[in-house]
């Protein structure tokens, strides 16, 4: 038990004063570890507590309309977590009466819960024991224990996880599952880790066989995408017209300009892609290019070239999403966070 106790006193000493940290509401857990996903605490926190303050109970929160949950979480990124929150909040309220489940099996259950969510809010509401597995848990178990099978292997998950939940056995498991999670954020970093003010820097095996910078250990499965999209700023007097994303693709049901995606970036002379316009926007259209951005994600690479056009004409029968808004309005519409830095950058909103 020495591991687990050097853990838990670290902790004691070095934990955050985080807010969910004060609670064991199941609704309020879940809140924070939603949010959190692939999302850092400086991040994530404002966004927690908006959340918290809007919708202070899973029945607040499956009374909201999806673009209201989407504008809430807005620059968030990952969008489908918002929607399954919102699904999973009334998916409580119709199968649970309103009641937000403590334990692993039925939590399980819920949509956009897996087993890393499911165990944390069984542990930290109820005291379940159920080991939590996210990536600070993996890079602190594979250094201390010498574990060089890839995390992201059937076999890696399988060896992790039995050994995780063997060590979980504990007077208080929700501490030592707080404890290892925060260890592995602020100590045992993925990047130059402070290992000479580390407790566990002598029993460590990736410490004594020089092998911090190599483990754990992750195949490379991941291929990046590259995507060029063009958009067009049509204006009427003080309004815009927008479009709602409703295919299943990225910022899914986020609201933005009407786009033209094209396999090249647009430069120089754009002939065709002038011609692929004018089929859109008629013949007369003119186009005058405003801006061009960058947008990282997490499997793709985003060029996004902004375009002004004038003396178009809109067909609504072929563009059927698209609807005049104003200015006011469309700041009130869950966007893409390109879309706001372009609408702030270049008209000063």
């Amino acid at each position: 038990m020495a591991f687990q106790q050097e853990l838990i006193g670290w902790y004691l000493v070095n934990k955050r004063d985080l807010p969910w940290r004060h609670t064991e509401d199941p609704y309020i857990i879940w809140l924070s570890e939603i949010i959190l996903q692939q999302t850092r605490v400086e991040q994530g926190l404002p966004y927690f507590n908006r959340f918290l303050d809007a919708y202070p109970t899973v029945l607040d929160f499956a009374a909201a309309t999806e673009t209201q949950i989407l504008k809430l979480w807005q620059g968030l990124g990952y969008y489908s977590r918002g929607r399954n929150m919102l699904f999973t909040a009334r998916q409580i309220v119709d199968l649970h009466a309103g009641i937000f489940p403590v334990k692993y099996q039925d939590l399980i259950k819920l949509k956009g819960v897996g087993e890393y969510t499911a165990a944390a809010i069984s542990s930290f509401s109820s005291g379940e024991e159920k080991a939590v597995l996210d990536g600070n848990v993996f890079r602190v178990l594979s250094r201390y224990f010498g574990i060089s099978t890839p995390i992201n292997s059937t076999l890696g998950k399988k060896q992790f996880a039995e050994l995780a939940q063997s060590l979980i056995h504990t007077e208080d498991p929700a501490l030592y599952n707080q404890a290892i999670m925060e260890f592995g954020a602020l100590q045992c970093k993925p990047k130059s880790p402070d290992c000479s003010v580390c407790p566990l820097m002598l029993s460590c095996y990736a410490k004594k066989n020089n092998l911090i910078s190599s483990l754990p250990v992750k195949l490379k499965t991941v291929k990046v995408k590259t995507r060029y999209i063009n958009y067009f700023v049509c204006k009427q007097g003080d309004n815009v017209l927008v479009n709602k994303r409703i295919s299943e693709d990225i910022w899914q049901h986020l609201y933005d300009f009407p786009r033209i995606e094209t396999s090249l970036p647009v430069e120089g002379d754009y002939e065709e892609f002038a011609k692929e316009v004018k089929q859109n926007f008629g013949s007369d259209v003119i186009i005058c290019p405003l801006m061009s951005l960058k947008h990282l994600l997490t499997h793709q690479i985003i060029y996004v070239q902004f375009f002004a056009l004038d003396n178009y004409i809109i067909n609504f029968n072929v563009s059927a999403e698209a609807n005049w808004v104003t200015w006011a309005d469309l700041d009130q519409l869950p966007q893409p966070k390109i879309l706001t830095k372009f609408i702030n950058f270049y008209f000063n909103k």
